[in-house]
């Protein structure tokens, strides 16, 4: 994980129950803790799913390959929460980079724990 003054490293997340690269070359990271359960995502993509008992979503994988990266890349993206900067982030696990939804446009993986 990166100090307090540097972005969080993507590659500290999931990585030691993680599928080969080659077969899911894809990673949500989920800020559930910030999840404000608008249902967003659920709607646009058939990995996630909103509890009516928590009121928050929840990805059935972490991981995922190209067939469902469009999904992915949709749920990050109408994700409302923090101010639309979204809780959803899909990162690239062959480059460590942000693909979705990236509000920066650097890469830098944009979760504030």
């Amino acid at each position: 994980m990166a100090d307090e003054d540097g972005p969080v490293d993507p590659s500290e997340f999931g990585s030691a129950d993680a599928p080969p690269v080659e077969d899911k070359p894809y990673k949500i990271i989920f800020e559930a803790n910030k999840c404000i359960g608008a249902g967003k995502c659920a709607e646009v993509s058939d990995n996630w799913e909103l509890s009516l008992d928590t009121g928050i979503a929840a990805p059935k994988t972490y991981f995922v390959g190209e067939a469902d990266l469009d999904d992915e890349i949709s749920a990050a993206e109408v994700c409302p929460a923090k101010k639309d900067r979204g809780v959803i982030h899909v990162v690239d696990r062959r480059t460590n980079e942000e693909i979705a939804p990236d509000p920066d446009g650097d890469g830098t993986l944009s979760v504030d724990w």
